[in-house]
């Protein structure tokens, strides 16, 4: 049985059991851009001497995102240009190796994402488990968010 906390000894956040891990060509940019377009908030910002990101991590409700930046990277969107089959499989407006993400207000989250210029995959749809949309973010990585 675990030991019951003291005034003095602060209880410890749960972590969540599955954190997505995502990289991207500039880490810094992407960081911002995902708090400003999806509200995510920012909880570490590890930048190495050139300034550019070695780790971030992003709250997203009950959930956390780790970014890194990698130059060699090529995001979705980059990918597709010259990829006729990675072109084919973005062409559809599904989450593919995507994140999803549980929000409190659907709609006002889609606000936000669209006036911050998200790449907006499909409108706001009801389904039988909640309302939900799908975008994908500067770099092209696809997130759905849902409203249970």
């Amino acid at each position: 049985m675990p030991e019951p906390t003291t005034a003095a000894e602060p209880e410890r956040a749960v972590e969540p059991a599955v954190i997505p891990m995502l990289s991207y060509q500039d880490g810094v940019t992407a960081m911002d851009w995902l708090i400003e377009a999806f509200g995510f908030t920012e909880a570490e910002r590890w930048l190495d001497d050139d300034g550019h990101l070695s780790h971030g991590e992003l709250d997203a409700g009950g959930g956390r995102v780790m970014l890194s930046e990698l130059a060699s990277y090529e995001g979705p969107t980059a990918h597709r240009k010259h990829c006729t089959a990675a072109d084919a499989w973005l062409s559809t407006p599904w989450v593919i190796d995507g994140v999803l993400v549980h929000v409190a207000d659907v709609d006002a989250h889609y606000a936000r994402a669209r006036a911050a210029g998200a790449g907006l995959l499909s409108e706001i749809e009801e389904a039988p488990y909640g309302r939900l949309y799908r975008a994908e973010d500067v770099e092209g990585h696809r997130w759905m968010f849902l409203q249970p």
